[in-house]
């Protein structure tokens, strides 16, 4: 088993469950204060992350403009992906609407992988792109 696959099963479950929690605050929390709040708190969990590291003397986090540039534009996805959630669900989105919505962004991901960062085409990797489309195309209503 390739050595990141316990990391990507946590970063699933953390992930699911901050839309089961954006669900439950969306009907009692306007959508740009909801998000903000997500996003603070976000932030303020990475800077104890980083004391952390700068504590335990394992400090190893380089700077680069365009890494800046980049993590830049990833924090406004982040954010407006953020408000979007919560008007999806302000508006009845359901919350099996979420799969559907990442499926989408798996895709996204997989073909950006494929053709920008050269990663191998694999029938696995195939096949789970075109089982996160066929859930979307299952949950679509």
């Amino acid at each position: 088993m390739a050595n990141w696959f316990w990391l990507a099963v946590f970063a699933a479950i953390l992930y699911g469950l901050h839309q089961v929690f954006t669900r439950l605050a969306a009907d009692r929390i306007g959508d740009g204060v909801g998000g903000f709040i997500v996003e603070a708190a976000a932030a303020v969990s990475i800077l104890l992350y980083l004391a952390y590291l700068k504590a335990t003397q394992h400090w190893n986090q380089p700077i680069t403009t365009t890494g800046v540039a980049w993590s830049l534009l990833a924090g406004v996805c982040v954010g407006a992906g953020t408000i979007a959630f919560f008007l999806l669900f302000q508006r009845g989105g359901p919350l099996s609407a979420v799969p559907m919505v990442l499926a989408g962004g798996a895709a996204i991901m997989a073909a950006v992988g494929f053709v920008a960062f050269r990663e191998p085409v694999t029938r696995e990797r195939v096949l789970g792109i075109v089982l996160s489309l066929a859930g979307l195309y299952l949950l679509r209503k």
